[in-house]
């Protein structure tokens, strides 16, 4: 055995190992929860999550403020009243999320294509008696190329797609754009038996767009970023094995 095939097959086993250990943990820790409800995660600021990054997005030039004397409004303001709609770091605001999506898409194709191609020389300038003693016994000079070829194919797809979610989030301001606007994020779990749903909602909203009761449309959030699903035994009994998982996306059929 060479080093190399030493060193490749060192190197095979170290990452079978490796991809077994964390399996292993992966399984560990859903034995120690055996017969237990699935855990709520924490409260905490979503700033301080990792992964968070600010939202940056190009914007317009700041508008000073001015006073006027014995005025009651001031440049740059968006309304007369103070309201108890969310505008600062830390608000909250309700979101209505409502989705209903459907579409049917359905493609058909057909091709056929015959060829075919055929060459005779009865006469090459008096070699074919010559070419008759350098070719095989049964081979004929006067038909020496004959190619045809035929192909076929049909394709057919559809796709049939519909989903339906309506629900309220409540989510806080995490950022105030410097032209108003504002990222907010919101995150909801509800535990019924042992099953865990939970749902994300994040995005970009205008000021303008908050009704008067403090909530939102979700189809006024720009960049919106909308999570529903859960975790717990029916969840993890619909999600193929990790064995299955990784062979599917090795094996090449």
């Amino acid at each position: 055995m060479t080093s190399t095939t030493l060193a490749r097959r060192i190197t095979i086993l170290s990452t079978l190992g490796f991809c077994v250990g964390i399996a292993g943990c992966g399984q560990l820790d859903r034995l120690a929860n055996v017969g237990q409800t699935p855990k709520l995660s924490a409260i905490e600021s979503p700033v301080e999550k990792p992964g968070y990054k600010p939202v940056r997005l190009p914007m317009p030039e700041p508008v000073a403020i001015v006073h006027q004397p014995n005025s009651l409004w001031r440049s740059g303001a968006r309304a007369f009243f103070k309201d108890q709609r969310a505008s600062r770091v830390g608000d909250i605001l309700t979101i209505n999320v409502k989705i209903d999506d459907k579409a049917e898409i359905e493609n058909s194709t057909e091709r056929t294509r015959d060829n075919s191609e055929n060459a005779e020389y009865p006469a090459i300038a008096g070699f074919e008696e010559w070419l008759k003693k350098i070719l095989p016994k049964k081979a004929n000079p006067a038909e020496l190329v004959s190619i045809g070829s035929t192909a076929r194919s049909k394709g057919g797809g559809t796709i049939d797609r519909e989903e339906d979610i309506e629900t309220t989030v409540a989510a806080v301001v995490t950022q105030v754009l410097p032209n108003g606007n504002m990222v907010i994020e919101g995150r909801q779990e509800i535990r019924v038996n042992f099953e865990v749903r939970e749902i994300i909602v994040a995005g970009i909203i205008r000021p303008e767009d908050i009704a008067s009761g403090n909530t939102i449309e979700s189809t006024k959030i720009a960049e919106a970023r909308i999570s529903y699903g859960g975790r717990g035994h029916i969840s993890d009994v619909q999600q193929p094995r990790l064995g299955q998982q990784v062979m599917d996306i090795l094996l090449p059929f």
